[in-house]
Parts: C-alpha cells; sequence; structure tokens
C-alpha cells in the first residue's frame, strides 16, 4: 500500500471511493433511497473543484494498485476551537473491501503526521452516533467524543453527530523505527 497527498487528476476514484462508502457504511442509517442517488459523476466534479481550489484541503490517498481509501483535513471551521493549531478531519472513508484490514490505521496515521506537519497541534473530527464502526475506529486510534453534539439533516433525516477530538499531537512520528504505525 502507498500513501500520497491527491491531486486533481484523483477526483473520479475519490468520489468512487466516497459514494461507496457511503452506501456501506450508512445503510440503515441514510434513507437508502438517498444512497441510492449518490452519484460519482456528481461528487467527481465536486472533488476536481476541491482539489483544484488555491484553499484546498490536504487530502490524502491510499492506494493498493487503485485508489481505495482517501482522507481529508484543513484547519477548523466550525468555531469554539482554534483553527490556527487545530485542524478537521473533514472527510474519511475506505471502500468496504479493505476495512478491518489496516490500511485505515495507516492513512489516520500518515494523515495526523501530515496535520502535525502543517503546524496543527490538535484535531476534531465529526461522526454519526449511530455508526460504531467509525466510532471504534477513531477510538482504538485514541479520539474520544468530547460532549459536544449536533444534529444535522442528511437525506431528509435527522442524525446526531459527535465531536471527537485527538489527544496533542506528539511532535515526533508516529511511525516507529521499522515503520509500523503505532496504531497497528
Amino acid at each position: 500500500m502507498s500513501i500520497r497527498e491527491a491531486g486533481p487528476s484523483d477526483a473520479a476514484a475519490v468520489a468512487s471511493v466516497h459514494v461507496r462508502s457511503w452506501r456501506a457504511a450508512y445503510r440503515g442509517l441514510v434513507p437508502d433511497a438517498y444512497l441510492d442517488a449518490l452519484d460519482v459523476g456528481a461528487r467527481a466534479e465536486s472533488w476536481r473543484d476541491r482539489l483544484s481550489a488555491p484553499d484546498a484541503p490536504t487530502v490524502l490517498v491510499a492506494e493498493e494498485g487503485d485508489l481505495v481509501a482517501f482522507s481529508s483535513f484543513r484547519p477548523w471551521s466550525g468555531g469554539e476551537l482554534d483553527p490556527s493549531v487545530t485542524a478537521e478531519l473533514s472527510a474519511f472513508y475506505a471502500v468496504p473491501e479493505v476495512w478491518g484490514r489496516g490500511v485505515g490505521r495507516e492513512l489516520l496515521a500518515a494523515t495526523v503526521t501530515a496535520m502535525a506537519a502543517a503546524g496543527f497541534r490538535t484535531a476534531g473530527l465529526w461522526v454519526f452516533e449511530g455508526n460504531p464502526r467509525a466510532r471504534a475506529f477513531y477510538e482504538a486510534a485514541g479520539w474520544r467524543p468530547d460532549g459536544t453534539s449536533v444534529v444535522e439533516e442528511t437525506g431528509g433525516r435527522a442524525l446526531a453527530e459527535l465531536r471527537y477530538r485527538s489527544a496533542p499531537f506528539a511532535l515526533t512520528c508516529p511511525y516507529g523505527e521499522n515503520g509500523v504505525s503505532q496504531y497497528e
């Protein structure tokens, strides 16, 4: 597996991962009609625009031949947290075929390293309260809910989201001498 920063030419592959992940992870949580209507082409245009923008978020992709996962982060945008030192993990998705194989752990470790290299000292993210798989994944990596929640409408359904926060980033790389992530 390799991890690298994404560019505009990755937009279609990122969009495909995004849609496939949503359909698998959120089935039963988000209305089926909404998930079934997700359009890879429309998402690809959106991702191409994002990846081409001067203030583009940082997007990392994991590849095993094909692109199988991606993450995106930017300065915190939700108020109350200092965006000069707090990153927002705004997207983190993988195709279902790689769930449980360590791809996500490696990508999250690389993302935290990139956040720290960009000058951030901590991070936050929003996760659906009704998504135990994602919550367990983040908790296994040391992220914790901080007690803040919001209710957002997705596909016509009101869903609670919990804010998770990372521990302060170490100033050292999260990889050991043998290149294995501390999240393994």
